[in-house]
């Protein structure tokens, strides 16, 4: 007789956070797929999500203490903190955006405690077979979209030109620092707002994307090429960061709206925008930063999930978490990331880890030292 795959749904602890693991519509794709699925309690509320949905989806909704005893396989958006990890056992799969890079205590506590976990933040986004389960791509899309959104909203002005009784209303001129998936999404949206949309990368190959979009790509001669393997940006030496930060300094006065997505994984986000470049800024400027976060931001004083108004002529919005505003729309495109990843995982009705496959071996992060003492989870390739 096959057992059943049991894969359980978290409910997220981080503050601010709305997303959830899964959602109704995945619950009979999983089934499909010999898995059945447990959801915590009121763990997709805050994403517009009911229990009742999740179990006329054929789900079942448990306790939270319930869940983590019974689940072979636990799904979350972010990483679960060190009290969640105390609760679970030896060769439980844990997967998620787990931030790896950035919380190694996390991971050693995991590998400690026995869990093989995998970080989705780390799979190779250029391989095609990963495309289904590129969650990175699919937030990235959500929070691209949504800082277009919130820089005009946040701007006093209007975005597209407008000729009135009253007369013409010229178009924003908005400035997007990054041009990655969140930036082209925060470009096309901005463009179809109406806004005069120019964008600046540092990878050369950034540039075709920009122009196809119908914007204006920055031109600046302090970085040759900042290109890195897997479609990334690399980290810039001191010496092309100071030289970039004077180039753009000249450059952002000529803006109204500057919204900046540029990150290097696992690293510091650069500071593009100076306290300088901000005092230059034109009165009403709005810069939106989607980098915020826990390791800084690409705008100096900006402020993880808070909006600071700077002399009164500068309003700038720490917008790290922008997917979490869109929790619905976010937290589906997710479920279908975890539910293409369960898919690889799963086979005659078991989880297989294979070190060997190259999307397994990217995202994970367990050492195969744990893998080789695991029960229950059959482990293939080269584990010594």
């Amino acid at each position: 007789m096959v057992k059943t795959v049991i894969a359980g749904a978290v409910r997220e602890r981080r503050p601010g956070e709305r997303r959830v693991a899964l959602v109704p519509e995945t619950i009979s794709r999983l089934g499909a797929a010999g898995i059945h699925v447990l959801v915590e309690e009121g763990a997709g509320v805050a994403a517009g999500f009911a229990d009742e949905e999740y179990r006329s989806a054929g789900a079942e909704v448990v306790p939270a203490g319930t869940l983590v005893e019974r689940a072979d396989i636990l799904l979350c958006v972010g990483p679960p903190d060190s009290v969640a990890t105390s609760a679970l056992r030896p060769g439980q799969i844990l997967i998620g955006m787990l931030g790896s890079l950035s919380h190694p205590e996390l991971v050693r506590q995991w590998a400690g405690a026995g869990v093989i976990a995998l970080s989705l933040d780390l799979l190779p986004r250029t391989l095609s077979r990963a495309q289904p389960m590129d969650a990175l791509t699919s937030q990235a899309n959500v929070a691209g979209y949504k800082a277009a959104l919130v820089a005009a909203d946040t701007y006093g002005r209007f975005f597209p030109m407008l000729t009135t009784a009253a007369g013409t209303v010229k178009p924003a001129a908005v400035l997007v620092l990054g041009a990655g998936v969140a930036g082209l999404q925060a470009i096309g949206t901005a463009r179809r707002l109406g806004a005069v949309v120019t964008a600046y990368d540092v990878r050369p190959q950034a540039r075709a994307d920009v122009l196809s979009l119908g914007a204006r790509f920055l031109d600046l001669a302090a970085v040759e090429s900042g290109a890195a393997d897997g479609g990334y940006a690399r980290e810039l030496s001191d010496a092309e960061r100071d030289a970039q930060q004077r180039q753009l300094e000249a450059e952002l006065a000529k803006f109204d709206v500057i919204i900046t997505t540029a990150q290097v994984p696992g690293g510091r986000p650069p500071v593009l925008v100076t306290a300088h470049a901000l005092a230059g800024l034109r009165p009403g400027s709005v810069v939106v930063d989607l980098a915020a976060g826990d390791l800084g931001g690409n705008v100096e004083g900006s402020v993880p999930d808070r909006t600071v108004v700077l002399g009164d002529r500068v309003t700038v919005v720490g917008a790290g978490n922008l997917p979490s505003a869109m929790a619905a729309a976010a937290s589906t495109a997710y479920a279908r990331n975890l539910a293409a990843v369960l898919a690889v995982l799963i086979r005659d009705g078991r989880p297989v880890i294979d070190p060997d496959d190259e999307i397994q071996s990217a995202i994970l992060v367990t050492p195969s030292s744990v893998l080789a003492g695991v029960a229950g989870v059959a482990v293939t390739g080269g584990v010594g």
